[in-house]
């Protein structure tokens, strides 16, 4: 079993500050475990928690995900603090709501850093570590639109899609180190996800796309109404981290999410069963 018993854990979590990020944080120092909180405001994380949690296991730490050499100075300043590593967990991310031609080259890029290039900062970061110590869980949080697209949000799909794929091939590398790897994909959170503050929208929009505008106005109205409990999400996260085992790779949080995964699996499904006939037509031929 990677996850330690007779000590506290040493987690590191990233995007801190709001959503299931900091209910995360927030229960793993009521559980008296180490932790090392990565958001681009320290201020905010710290105000967030208030004083309803001791947050003397706490190591607030203000990174840019995108500069490899600020999250490689964070986990040390987080071994250095604590004597070791256990848990990784990316976590930080945005929404983006746009047709695929109102999305701009800078959005793009920004985007993908986040959602791609900082996971890889990170992993690069942390991985010696687990790998030194034998053992380790990494924990990417991707979404429900990790494994389905839906129009509007193709630019979260590439993300989330991207993450997929990496966590799929990671899982398979790590695996003889001792280290294990969860990708969770939540449906609908009540978080402030769907606010404005939270959701990025295009600099600029065409009337070509009326659903999507009104697929924003519908998300947007959405907050506060979503399905999903923060709170029951994270401790969901610490019970796959903690009592695991040899779990699967995937943890599906919320029956929105659920019915989303079962109805792609079953329209891909139809996809391989129709292409079947004429599948092997571009093979050389068999001896």
């Amino acid at each position: 079993m990677s996850f330690p018993t007779t000590r506290p854990a040493t987690w590191f979590v990233t995007g801190t500050s709001r959503g299931l990020g900091l209910e995360l944080v927030r229960i793993l120092l009521e559980r008296g475990d180490d932790v090392a909180a990565t958001t681009r405001s320290t201020e905010r994380l710290l105000a967030a928690l208030g004083d309803r949690v001791d947050t003397s296991r706490l190591l607030p730490l203000a990174v840019d995900l995108r500069d490899a050499e600020a999250v490689t100075r964070a986990v040390q300043r987080t071994t250095e603090r604590f004597g070791g590593l256990d848990v990784v967990v990316n976590n930080a991310g945005y929404g983006f709501l746009a047709a695929v031609e109102e999305t701009g080259d800078r959005e793009v890029r920004d985007m993908l850093d986040v959602q791609v290039v900082g996971v890889w900062n990170v992993l690069r970061a942390t991985l010696p570590v687990l790998r030194g110590r034998g053992s380790g869980h990494v924990v990417n949080v991707s979404s429900v639109l990790g494994l389905t697209a839906v129009p509007g949000w193709a630019l979260y799909c590439a993300g989330k899609f991207a993450l997929e794929g990496l966590s799929e091939a990671l899982a398979a590398e790590v695996a003889d180190f001792g280290v294990r790897v969860t990708v969770v994909e939540p449906g609908y959170f009540r978080t402030d996800f769907l606010t404005a503050d939270s959701l990025a929208l295009p600099a600029d929009t065409t009337d070509a796309y009326p659903a999507v505008r009104a697929m924003t106005a519908d998300h947007l109205a959405l907050q506060g109404s979503q399905l999903g409990d923060p709170v029951k999400g994270a401790r969901a996260i610490v019970e796959r981290v903690v009592h695991g085992g040899d779990g699967p790779l995937r943890l599906l949080l919320g029956s929105d999410a659920h019915a989303y995964a079962t109805a792609k699996v079953d329209a891909l499904r139809a996809n391989l069963d129709a292409a079947a006939p004429t599948a092997g037509a571009t093979d050389f031929p068999t001896s």
